[in-house]
């Protein structure tokens, strides 16, 4: 990749020349960038917003790469694109700086490290996942994952949520996905075009620090760049469509892989806003419609891809191992499981590489566009909605037994039967309430640690009954 600028500077963003070094910029090289993926990957736990917040304070304020400016240009841009946004974030990043190798090179060490956690806890909970101290380890992590997501909640919203009319556009994004069953797409595309016309901004971007920066505000990719990212998203929609048509043609479409293909592409595709909304829409589908799953296990996943680095998506690599582990025909079980995990994790990740290889060369020729900014602005508004609708979900089905419909008119909607609360899950929560909100900025792998040990010393107790 070449940018004019950078060149002049004496910095190949190639990785082969030398680097800024004035007012603390540091060296650029590809292995420099590297072994700097390297660790964000292997320390980016807490979701989203931890792992955001590991890159910015790698990127910007240690190694000064990218500005203040345009890190958030990038967020803002990959919220607005289908798929796990910190993943592409790292993508969008390694691209700027070292082109498509620089893009699979920091997407790529920012799930490994993750993937191969996820399948080794994957494996370990359904050999031990029925014995009784185990499940109660596991509703320890889920009365705390119900917490973490409404953490994740008001960190977005504090980020997102900084006019009113922004406010409202979250409110209607939840009414829509709660009580009207909504689809997210055509929510996102309303609030874009809200956005677009009403130029709503997002919080002002804060003026330049006087750093400099090695890729500074205004370098602009060449033509050749701008060619190889398309190249490159043509063959990540090769690699993603060709095993998913051969799975189906070879299967058939009621065969079960052939089916969580499917689903996990349409995720893929139609869900917006990062892991959350995937989340949500996942749920329904392999909960409610295909019964791969039961809830329980959904916030299950969902608290074994919290203590694990990478994207929080992967808690959809463990959909796919237990959903082939208990439901494929002809195969050993526990090979069944790696499979589905392996599939489920191709089909999630080649499209996200996909969609910031067509999206960033644009959002970069973009950048101060007003229009263009209210719309990303309205669309992370309507994520905010999307994401309330998640905790409530796993809040109703963690923290209750059961729950009621609510049919009302156009109104068809699912709310806890309070009669049927669980208090020691209540209790659970609470304590992880205590500690994710302390002042004391605990580490969310302590604060799952804690969790899990306490849900064993209840049901040691005889308080608690998995």
């Amino acid at each position: 990749m070449a940018f004019p600028k950078a060149r002049e500077r004496g910095w190949s963003v190639g990785g082969v020349g030398g680097g800024a070094t004035s007012a603390g910029a540091q060296h650029a090289t590809l292995a420099a960038a590297l072994r700097t993926w390297a660790y964000v990957g292997v320390n980016s736990f807490g979701g989203p917003a931890g792992q955001i917040a590991v890159m910015h304070r790698e990127i910007v304020e240690r190694k000064r790469w990218v500005s203040e400016r345009r890190f958030l240009h990038a967020l803002n841009t990959c919220m607005l694109l289908p798929g796990p946004e910190a993943m592409q974030l790292a993508a969008y990043l390694g691209w700027l700086m070292h082109g498509v190798r620089g893009a699979f090179a920091a997407g790529g060490l920012f799930i490994l490290p993750g993937f191969a956690t996820m399948l080794a806890l994957s494996i370990g909970y359904v050999v031990y996942g029925s014995v009784s101290w185990v499940q109660a380890c596991l509703a320890g992590l889920q009365a705390a994952v119900v917490v973490l997501v409404v953490q994740a909640l008001i960190r977005i919203a504090r980020r997102t949520l900084v006019r009113p009319l922004l406010w409202l556009i979250a409110a209607a994004s939840f009414i829509g996905v709660f009580a009207f069953g909504v689809p997210f797409p055509i929510i996102v595309l309303l609030s874009g075009v809200v956005g677009w016309f009403l130029r709503t901004s997002g919080e002002p971007l804060p003026a330049p620090s006087g750093h400099v920066h090695v890729l500074s505000d205004d370098d602009v990719p060449d033509r050749r760049a701008d060619r190889q990212a398309r190249l490159a998203a043509v063959g990540c929609l090769g690699l993603w469509l060709a095993p998913v048509i051969a799975i189906v043609l070879a299967l058939g479409p009621a065969d079960l892989f052939a089916q969580l293909a499917w689903l996990l592409s349409k995720a893929a595709v139609l869900t917006f806003g990062g892991a959350y909304a995937i989340l949500g829409y996942v749920s329904q589908e392999a909960v409610a419609h295909y019964g791969w799953l039961t809830a329980d296990q959904m916030a299950t996943g969902l608290g074994l891809a919290e203590t694990t680095p990478g994207p929080l998506v992967l808690v959809l690599q463990f959909v796919g191992f237990v959903a082939a582990y208990g439901n494929a025909v002809g195969l050993p079980s526990l090979v069944a499981g790696v499979l589905g995990a392996c599939l489920a994790a191709w089909v999630i990740f080649l499209p996200a590489f996909l969609f910031v290889f067509l999206a960033a060369p644009v959002a970069e020729r973009l950048r101060g566009n007003r229009a263009v900014t209210g719309a990303l602005a309205a669309i992370s508004a309507a994520v905010c909605g999307v994401i309330l609708d998640l905790a409530l979900w796993f809040a109703s089905h963690v923290l209750f037994a059961s729950t009621m419909a609510v049919r009302w008119g156009p109104v068809d909607a699912f709310v806890p039967d309070v009669a049927t609360v669980r208090w020691p899950m209540v209790a659970l929560a609470a304590i992880a309430a205590g500690l994710v909100f302390t002042r004391a900025r605990i580490p969310t792998l302590a604060i799952l640690g804690c969790c899990a040990g306490l849900g064993l010393v209840a049901h040691l107790s005889g308080w608690l009954v998995p």
